[in-house]
């Protein structure tokens, strides 16, 4: 049995039962977590853990909005960089393939979720949309306008944008399997996922800059500025991508 601790600052014990749950939820969804585990690995009693969330489904969205919270002060981090609008795409791209890669809890939320909400049974989705992404867009639609105005970017639809630079990411992991089936090459494979993320920057890089030496000279400097994080957990991260 694990042993419990008194912890002696209230937002400590907190901490520590959200960033059991997080662990839990994301590995075993709503339905298959266990508030015996979440308490035990928080080294506190279930006692406590209802006192701070009054039920399972309670922890489940403050869980949710700790890892939109952390995932979205990441992102919005981007565009506080000084830089022309065609680098904060390039930017905003690269950050979300990196999330993807290493943002393991959010990801398995956001799957987890996007079934529930198919199933209408998602108060989640709705409000991650409302507080994350709708702002997150109109970002990127001004950041377009503002590159188009300014002669940086090609005359572009601000949404063929979002759908080339997030697209690509998604469809690269939720096609792994596929691809390693199709191709005999290995994509979780460290160094395919180097090439392909360097590509990813590259291919928009040519495509939306109206000079493509400008458009080279600012993949050059985001790649050296975001270099490749490291892969935590690989065996734990390529579930989620192929969970059947």
């Amino acid at each position: 049995m694990a042993k419990t601790l008194n912890p002696t600052s209230p937002d400590q014990a907190r901490e520590r039962i959200l960033a059991a749950a997080l662990r839990e939820f994301s590995a075993h969804g709503l339905a298959g977590a266990r508030t015996d585990t979440i308490a035990a690995s928080a080294k506190v009693n279930k006692a406590l853990l209802y006192y701070y969330f009054k039920n399972k489904e309670s922890l489940y969205a403050a869980a949710f909005e700790e890892v939109i919270d952390r995932v979205m002060q990441n992102t919005l981090a981007v565009l506080d960089t000084q830089c022309t609008p065609g680098e904060h795409l390039l930017r905003l791209a690269l950050n979300h393939f990196d999330r993807i890669l290493t943002q393991h809890e959010f990801q398995s939320f956001m799957q987890q979720e996007m079934v529930r909400f198919h199933h209408g049974k998602s108060t989640a989705i709705p409000h991650l949309a409302g507080k994350a992404f709708a702002p997150l867009l109109k970002k990127i639609q001004q950041a377009v306008r503002q590159g188009i105005r300014s002669g940086e970017l090609c005359n572009v639809d601000w949404m063929q944008v979002v759908y080339s630079s997030y697209g690509s990411n998604v469809f690269y992991f939720m096609s792994a399997p596929m691809m390693r089936l199709s191709l005999s090459v290995e994509p979780f494979d460290p160094a395919h996922i180097a090439l392909r993320r360097k590509a990813a920057v590259q291919f928009l890089g040519n495509a939306l800059f109206v000079d493509r030496t400008h458009g080279a000279k600012l993949v050059r400097r985001v790649l050296a500025a975001m270099p490749m994080p490291e892969v935590r957990n690989p065996p734990a991260w390529r579930r989620i991508y192929e969970r059947p």
